[in-house]
């Protein structure tokens, strides 16, 4: 990937990108004039030779003609961009995702970004979206049976941040099972980038645990209660007299 292609992608430069993504378009003037070679067409084109491997069928569907192949490498470097898929080490993950897909069919771009994106989770030693979601539904299951959050037996410091940050957002928001699966890929790409970038992620912090209301027995509750209307009917006495 050229460094021109690397910064526009990474500063969403569409007017750069819009040229590279130009270079795509079947050239309609003289059948014998090919697509300029550049390095980001040969980035493309190399992830489409592998594509094609894994998907045969494209070639007698999606990808029948040198205009259709044309026109999808055009958007895919697009939603490459509005994805923030970068670097090679995000493709190569996409590509082992597609390889042990079972569909013979060509993936969409966002398909193909979404394996980038499991792909990186993976690798920074995360749950998938899907894990994430069960892992939340039993934190709501068997929050009470700990004293704290900090007591519940979390495997990784990041499940305790990524777990309880969409729990507490779930009750705050009263969150649809939709809003909240987009909220926990949102949540996965930030702590993969985190880690991804060499933070290491604290370990769960223990909140200052607030007094508990204590029980008291009947004679003591009726002592009170006696106590308020005494109380009471002194500044009625004091207000009439």
């Amino acid at each position: 990937m050229t460094q021109q292609l690397i910064q526009a992608i990474a500063h969403r430069d569409s007017r750069t990108l819009s040229k590279l993504a130009d270079k795509y378009h079947p050239v309609q003037e003289s059948p014998t004039k090919g697509v300029v070679n550049t390095e980001a067409q040969r980035l493309v084109d190399a992830l489409f030779r592998q594509l094609k491997q894994v998907f045969p069928a494209a070639n007698a569907t999606s990808l029948r003609t040198e205009a259709d192949e044309a026109a999808a490498k055009q958007q895919w470097i697009l939603a490459f961009a509005e994805g923030g898929i970068v670097t090679k080490r995000q493709l190569s993950a996409g590509m082992k995702r597609a390889r042990a897909s079972l569909s013979p069919f060509w993936p969409s771009p966002g398909q193909f970004i979404d394996w980038c994106r499991e792909g990186e989770f993976e690798q920074a030693g995360l749950p998938s979206m899907a894990e994430l979601l069960a892992m939340v539904r039993t934190y709501c299951a068997r929050r009470g049976l700990y004293a704290s959050p900090t007591d519940y037996p979390w495997q990784q410091a990041a499940h305790y941040w990524l777990v309880t940050g969409l729990y507490s957002g779930m009750r705050l928001n009263g969150w649809t099972e939709q809003e909240l699966a987009e909220q926990a890929k949102a949540e996965l790409i930030k702590m993969a980038r985190r880690i991804a970038s060499g933070e290491s992620i604290p370990e769960p912090v223990a909140m200052i645990e607030q007094p508990r209301p204590q029980p008291v027995s009947r004679e003591r509750g009726l002592e009170i209660i006696a106590h308020i209307r005494r109380d009471l009917l002194k500044k009625r006495v004091t207000n009439v007299e």
